[in-house]
């Protein structure tokens, strides 16, 4: 007998740029605070590594005990997930006695949006 049991995951909806490119207009107040706070905890090279971590993982998702070695102790990695998902970076879902991590729906978009060359009129 298995103790598996199959959890339907949320459908993702499309990716959608939180902003328009720094280079086409100014960003609103509201913008910058909402785009500062993701490069904010992307600054940090741990939280920068377990991001891509579960970015990169195969399916879109990462179990914590896929991720948890990165040359910091478990607490301090739960921390940085934590810092992650305050920023909007992750989501989270708890599976009998593992979390799962997946990107958030639009972060990378939104990211790269904000970076990316606009075309000037």
């Amino acid at each position: 007998m298995s103790n598996l049991e199959m959890v339907e995951l949320p459908v993702l909806q499309p990716a959608v740029p939180c902003c328009p490119p720094l280079t086409q207009q100014a960003l609103t107040a509201e913008e910058a605070v909402r785009t500062a706070a993701m490069f904010k905890a992307l600054g940090d090279p741990v939280r920068l590594r377990l991001f891509s971590l579960i970015a990169s993982h195969e399916g879109g998702e990462a179990c914590v005990c896929d991720i948890s070695d990165v040359g910091v102790s478990q607490p301090t990695v739960s921390h940085h997930l934590k810092k992650l998902r305050e920023a909007g970076l992750l989501t989270s879902e708890r599976r009998g006695t593992w979390v799962y991590y997946r990107v958030a729906p639009s972060v990378l978009a939104a990211l790269s949006g904000a970076l990316a060359p606009g075309v000037r009129g």
